[in-house]
């Protein structure tokens, strides 16, 4: 396994070790050990989710506010996705900056996103199934996002935007200046 820092410090690209043959593939998707040694801190997951979704759809940008603030590790388990995390710490010297990874069945990539950043995928396939760790428990007066199309983010979803199937709720998620008046 090898993990890549990306610009945004602490938010990490995990690319297993595949192994092959005529029968199929294995792989070691999660190993705690190998994992902490990876990123160079512990990290406790507590919880799994998935998600199915469909080409179009964009889920985001989420993240949980104050004690209930979760870093996630996410991996796509059938189909593509382009997967986005903004560093949203205000004391950040990246804070505002975002990257884009595609994270496919076949590529098996993984990004650890850490807390102070907001997440959000695109499905760039017929469907997707989307899955992530959590370190910290989900808490509904917690949540918070930015809206996707956020002018000063300036993120191509590579989807074209006729295309994008948004939640009501993510339609009205504020601007990242807005959330930080």
């Amino acid at each position: 396994m090898k993990a890549t820092e990306t610009k945004l410090k602490g938010c990490f690209i995990i690319e297993p070790s595949v192994f092959k043959d005529e029968r199929g593939y294995f792989f070691e998707s999660y190993n705690q050990q190998t994992f902490n040694n990876l990123i160079g801190k512990p990290v406790n997951f507590v919880q799994d989710n998935e998600s199915f979704s469909s080409r179009g759809v964009i889920r985001g940008l989420h993240f949980q506010e104050g004690n209930f603030a979760q870093a996630k590790l996410v991996r796509v388990v059938r189909g593509a996705v382009l997967d986005v995390a903004v560093d949203i710490r205000k004391d950040s010297p990246t804070f505002g900056q975002h990257i884009a990874v595609e994270l496919t069945e076949d590529n098996k990539r993984q990004l650890f996103v850490p807390r102070g950043f907001a997440h959000g995928f695109s499905v760039l396939s017929e469907r997707a199934i989307f899955s992530y760790k959590c370190d910290n428990y989900y808490n509904k007066e917690s949540e918070a996002g930015i809206v996707y199309n956020d002018a000063t983010l300036n993120i191509d979803w590579k989807i074209k935007p006729d295309e994008a199937q948004l939640s009501e709720k993510d339609i009205i998620l504020p601007t990242l200046e807005a959330y930080f008046k």
